[in-house]
């Protein structure tokens, strides 16, 4: 693999968004999103969970405070064990003690990314300043020697980066680090880029390669990306090389984890453990994703991010067999990954139910994270189709229209009340929450919206990709000079881009525009250029010239309804249908549907039409459907079962609205799957 040639994503201070639906989207995390989560993190929202993070941070400035008034009369926290998630005895009676999970911290660093990525788009003083002082209370409990986490500084430094498996520290260093760059990029200040360097520079000196330093490796991955970051923008080449070792040292035997955890080994156990964590084995040998949804993604960007660095073909290869596992057989239609709530894991191949989906929102955040990465080392609409979906569906849906409450699971069937009554559904919520105890979905989602213009464009020296119709206008230098790029779009539900080229001197050199074009549209139109000029490849319309200044090209991707069919391996859909068209997957709703959503039947070629509808103000087009309602048989009603009969259906007209609006009208049924009729 030649490094040389492969794209990069644009800054987002690159990337103007000027989409009406997305500049929206931008707006609600900039006007609600952030200042209600500021709220939550301080515990100031009524009825919510409670967050503790910012009181963690408090709490460990005054223990620092106390050392530095007492000197050598001050007598440290002795570690003990307070568990993986500790609550006040009496709620409302906070004692200068750590609280909630043991990855708190992080909450607040992806709040502080969201920030940054807000203010590069839209600059506001206050908010800023709110900011600012958050990071002078982050900075004041930082140790002395760097160490940066408030569990273990206020229950005891003596057991720092001993449990690296369960207890998060490094994964809590990964988010301090991403939020601390986009915070530098969007304001310039690098107070909180000194804390992630110090913290780092510590991490560095205890772990990796050399004499007196462990061998270990983050339990909960994110930093191995992170770290890279921050080599790209600080060029300290201490940070590749840690995330080079973690990534590299990674399941190789004899295993690290059994070192912390000697009492978890049998003797003579030679089996492969710690999938969950995905250190069973070294990451270029794996083939099978496995384990925890989340962590396994973070991995792969993180693996996939150092093959771009490092120009490693067989790290490339691993990112390949990893993607064709998760996307080929273990991936939603949605764009949800990670099918079983028992450990928020994969499951094994095809076994995708609906109603017991786990489909952590933060697993499709992190398939975009790996999707965006793997553009990167090579221009596939495969990657960015599985984006795009997971963007518009699996992610979206996380999130209320008014941006107040979120999913932390996204199901593909809702009864409410086996959610209420069934155990086995218990993480299964029928309404979005205000907040949780375990936040890690709330601030990525708006960290990811604030920064969506990463993910639509990469580019080289003398090309552009353009991966996803996100409306904007964005500056590059090719060889043609600088050049404004001008996107026009009404994505995600009306097709038709326009793409304006402009600039000084633009006619005097070759470059190249590469457009995708999405996988589920068969019949696209162009105008402005001749395909006979052009080349496809992998998805990706490829035109070189020397372009004309202002000069246009006009796109086409007619959105038709399509009905879609599971692989027949998926045993929990067969005989089912879902309905899409363009990028966003639909639902049925029993809001407009009426009850029993599971006696609706739909034919494979029923006739589909479209009509203008809103939720909550945001606008689309809901689909209808000639479809059916089974009738129930009148023996039925008066026993369990009854010899069987000819089901008799009566005709009917289904409404379907986006799967990410779901469940913004109230609690009621909802399914994505509908049974298909037959006869």
């Amino acid at each position: 693999m030649d490094k040389n040639r492969c794209s990069r994503m644009l800054q987002v201070g690159q990337v103007k968004i000027e989409d009406a639906f997305w500049k929206g989207k931008q707006k609600l995390v900039r006007e609600e999103v952030i200042p209600y989560q500021w709220k939550a993190l301080n515990d100031q929202i009524p009825d919510a969970a409670p967050s503790f993070c910012m009181h963690n941070f408090r709490a460990a400035v005054r223990l620092n405070n106390r050392r530095e008034e007492q000197r050598e009369n001050f007598h440290p926290p002795v570690y003990s064990y307070r568990g993986f998630e500790r609550l006040p005895e009496k709620p409302g009676e906070l004692g200068d003690e750590f609280y909630g999970f043991v990855f708190q911290d992080s909450d607040f660093y992806k709040w502080v990314e969201a920030v940054g990525y807000s203010l590069i788009q839209h600059p506001d003083a206050e908010l800023e300043a709110t900011a600012d002082q958050a990071i002078e209370i982050v900075a004041a409990a930082q140790q002395p020697d760097g160490y940066l986490d408030t569990y273990y500084i206020l229950n005891g430094q003596d057991q720092i980066f001993t449990n690296l498996r369960d207890f998060h520290e490094l994964y809590c260093l990964g988010h301090l680090i991403e939020g601390a760059i986009a915070y530098f990029q969007a304001t310039g200040k690098d107070r909180l880029l000194q804390v992630a360097c110090r913290y780092t520079d510590y991490a560095a000196s205890k772990l990796g390669e050399g004499e007196g330093k462990k061998r270990g490796y983050p339990g909960h991955e994110i930093a191995e990306m992170a770290l890279l970051q921050l080599y790209e923008v600080t060029g300290e080449p201490r940070y590749l090389e840690l995330s080079r070792f973690f990534i590299n040292e990674r399941g190789r035997r004899p295993y690290y984890f059994d070192f912390e955890h000697p009492e978890d080994v049998k003797p003579g156990d030679d089996s492969l453990r710690y999938s969950y964590h995905q250190a069973h084995l070294p990451v270029r040998e794996q083939t099978e994703a496995v384990g925890h949804a989340v962590r396994a993604v973070y991995l792969y960007s993180g693996m996939a991010e150092l093959a771009r660095v490092d120009g490693d073909d067989s790290l490339l290869k691993a990112c390949r067999t990893l993607w064709d596992s998760t996307t080929g057989k273990k991936m939603y239609i949605t764009g949800g990954i990670g099918g079983t709530h028992i450990g928020e894991a994969f499951s094994f191949d095809y076994d995708l139910p609906s109603d017991t989906a786990y489909a952590e929102t933060c697993a499709s955040i992190g398939l975009i994270f790996f999707a965006g990465r793997m553009l990167q080392l090579e221009a596939d609409v495969r990657y960015a189709d599985v984006m795009e979906k997971a963007l518009y569906n699996g992610v979206l849906s996380g999130i209320a229209l008014d941006g107040k409450s979120f999913f932390y699971v996204n199901p593909l069937s809702v009864d409410p009340v086996a959610c209420h009554k069934d155990e086995r559904k218990a993480h299964v919520q029928p309404v979005r929450q205000k907040w949780f105890g375990c936040a890690c979905c709330p601030p990525n989602l708006a960290r990811l919206i604030s920064s969506v213009g990463r993910y639509a464009y990469t580019s080289t020296e003398d090309t552009l990709y353009i991966h996803l119709y996100i409306g904007s206008n964005l500056k590059l230098q090719t060889p043609a000079g600088e050049v404004t790029v001008k996107v026009r779009s009404n994505f995600p539900y009306n097709g038709k881009v326009s793409i304006q080229v402009g600039g000084q001197g633009a006619a005097s050199g070759k470059w190249t525009l590469a457009l995708r074009i999405p996988g589920w549209c068969k019949d696209w139109k162009s105008s402005g250029f001749s395909v006979e000029d052009a080349r496809l490849e992998k998805g990706y319309l490829y035109i070189t010239r020397e372009w004309k200044p202002d000069e246009t090209l006009e796109l086409d991707f007619p959105m038709e309804v399509r009905l879609m069919q599971a692989n027949p391996h998926v045993r929990e859909t067969e005989g089912q249908l879902a309905v899409t068209r363009g990028p966003v997957v639909y639902c049925l709703e029993e809001k407009d549907n009426g009850s029993n959503l599971h006696l609706l039947a739909l034919s494979y070629d029923a006739k589909t039409r479209t009509e203008p509808f809103s939720i909550e103000g945001e606008q689309f087009p809901a689909i209808l459907a000639d479809g059916w309602r089974e009738k129930q048989q009148p023996d039925a009603e008066n026993g369990l079962y009854c010899e069987a009969a000819p089901v008799e259906y009566e005709p009917v007209e289904l409404k379907f609205v986006p799967y990410y609006t779901w469940a913004n009208r109230g609690e009621n049924e909802m399914t994505v799957w509908v049974h298909r009729k037959t006869c």
